[in-house]
């Protein structure tokens, strides 16, 4: 499942990041990496954006960007 997929409130473990080294490279300095647990704080109407929280830290990500980041729920 895509981390697009998500709604607000739910929680995941991020389990592979498909993208070029650039992306992967920010992703990694929000720590947004594999084994991760996140959670969906917030969506837009028009799910263009999806506000993700990682231990303290939350993140803003484009329906593009996070299309690219493979996930399963977490209990």
């Amino acid at each position: 499942m895509k981390l697009s997929e998500l709604n607000k409130g739910d929680k995941a473990i991020i389990v592979y990041i498909d993208c070029e080294n650039t992306l992967k490279n920010r992703f990694y300095s929000f720590g947004i990496t594999k084994n991760s647990i996140i959670t969906v704080e917030e969506v837009t109407l028009t799910k263009s954006t999806i506000e993700i929280k990682i231990k303290n830290t939350k993140v803003a990500l484009r329906l593009s960007e996070a299309s690219q980041i493979e996930v399963n729920y977490a209990n």
